[in-house]
């Protein structure tokens, strides 16, 4: 009897009523949510009239997947044997619990996304979370060069904490960006997020399986908050067994992460193709803490200046670079370096770097442009603090007049290393090998060999402890 006398209140009652029915709505929204959904697109049977929900119902450009906001779930497949010209710029989130997957259906080549310059990336990723994109093949190349090109663009923007991007598998090549870091470059895969309105990051980047080739003017690049004073480090980025091939320029360089793992990648085959004084090196960290360096190889590289396999770079703490094969880089083996002339707050420094279980075989090759002659196999340049370089094996071949056999040139960057230990490496030479300290302070020897002739040779306390070099050149072939 309650009950019915209710109904009839807010029968009576419009406004009454209508509270009622949204908040029942508003409590079945779970239930109603939508189901994930597969989606498939076809550049030659598809049809953007179609409703893309199968294979005979496949969407057929770019433009049509562009205007769909996926859902947690669901799954865009692009058939394989196909060109797909233009951009791709998807739109929607995944969830934690349900990423979107991208990948491809159907056999034939890696279905291709070609750019043709149109746009500054053929995959743009942009303000999206929780993505999966795997077997596709990526090209941009535009009529003439241009700064900030890139196969993939993954971007944030005044959008708060992304989670759980992934690209595997990726075929990224013949990106024509600038061949100037001023003017902004160009790269494969290009992550950046930034933003002060909300600040953004990455928790959860993973970057594996891809190869990136004939790409100007760098590999992959992650392009974080960079200053001490608004650092909002990406998180779990892990970059991961990628093949980088014709890169003329820097290879993999996290930016404002913390925590960062760079492993199993090769880049190889550098090309001279940056104009003299542009800076370069293989794999290294630049304002990140607590980055991991391992696995990795680096050969050939041939920037006008630096050149180096690997680098710990400024404002960076904590940087590990540990089994590692460097070979036949005309800059060397490694930098380790500081700006003197960058303050904090916005520069925390370069501390506390440590090298070891290393092979450097027959670095420090350049004889040509304004810098012919300078490729020390280890160049400390600038107020770097701590450095610990150990259990190392840097081999010398015999080399031309033309070519530097300095092993260690402490350098001035607006100041001078201090505190770098050198312990129980082996340094084999067929040339004549020199070290320069200049104003650098606290340099400790302790336990290395020397084999060859070497001038200038610092004071070396303590007996040699090779044991590791068995226990390692024993893991490396295997």
């Amino acid at each position: 009897m309650v009950t019915f006398n209710l109904v009839i209140i807010m029968i009576g009652n419009r406004k009454l009523l209508r509270l009622l029915l949204i908040g029942l709505a508003a409590w079945s929204l779970p239930a109603l949510a939508a189901t994930p959904a597969a989606y498939y697109v076809d550049a030659i049977a598809g049809s953007d009239a179609c409703t893309g929900r199968s294979p005979q119902q496949a969407w057929r450009s770019l433009e049509k997947v562009n205007r769909h906001v996926f859902q947690p779930g669901d799954t865009l497949f692009f058939r394989a044997g196909r060109i797909y010209e233009g951009q791709l710029k998807p739109q929607g989130s995944g969830s934690r619990e349900q990423a979107i997957v991208m990948d491809r259906y159907g056999a034939g080549y890696k279905p291709r996304i070609q750019g043709n310059g149109v746009m500054p990336a053929a995959l743009h990723l942009y303000n999206v979370a929780h993505w999966q994109v795997r077997n596709l093949d990526i090209s941009n190349y535009g009529p003439e060069r241009s700064p900030r090109r890139a196969g993939v663009l993954v971007q944030l923007q005044d959008f708060g904490t992304a989670a759980s991007i992934v690209l595997q598998f990726l075929d990224v090549h013949d990106v024509n960006g600038s061949l100037v870091k001023k003017e902004g470059g160009g790269a494969g895969i290009i992550v950046q997020n930034g933003g002060r309105r909300q600040p953004s990051r990455f928790d959860g980047l993973l970057i594996a399986d891809c190869t990136i080739r004939r790409c100007e003017r760098n590999g992959i690049l992650v392009n974080g908050y960079w200053s001490r004073t608004e650092w909002h480090p990406n998180l779990h980025v892990v970059i991961r067994n990628n093949l980088l091939e014709g890169v003329p320029g820097d290879g993999i360089v996290p930016t404002g992460c913390d925590g960062a793992l760079v492993e199993h990648n090769v880049m190889r085959d550098c090309p001279r193709l940056l104009p003299d004084g542009e800076a370069a090196a293989g794999i290294w960290p630049w304002s990140c803490d607590n980055t991991l360096v391992q696995y990795n190889e680096v050969s050939d590289h041939k920037a006008p200046w630096d050149g180096q396999g690997f680098d710990s770079d400024w404002n960076c703490n904590n940087t590990v670079i540990q089994y590692n094969y460097s070979h036949d880089n005309e800059g060397g083996f490694l930098l380790v370096c500081n700006d003197g002339s960058a303050k904090p707050p916005h520069n925390a420094g370069n501390r506390n770097t440590i090298v070891r279980y290393n092979v450097s075989i027959n670095d420090g090759l350049r004889t040509s442009g304004r810098h012919a002659g300078f490729a020390p196999i280890f160049h400390i340049a600038g107020p770097v603090l701590n450095t610990r370089i150990y259990n190392n094996l840097i081999i010398l071949p015999p080399r031309s007049p033309q070519m530097d056999s300095t092993l260690v040139e402490m350098g001035d960057w607006h100041g001078y290393a201090d505190s770098t230990f050198f312990g129980s490496n082996i340094f084999c030479t067929k040339a004549v090998a020199d070290y320069r300290f200049a104003g650098s302070r606290r340099n400790y020897f302790r336990g290395n060999v020397y084999t060859g002739r070497h001038l200038d040779k610092p004071a070396d306390k303590g007996p040699a402890d090779i044991a590791w070099l068995a226990a390692f050149l024993a893991y490396r072939l295997l």
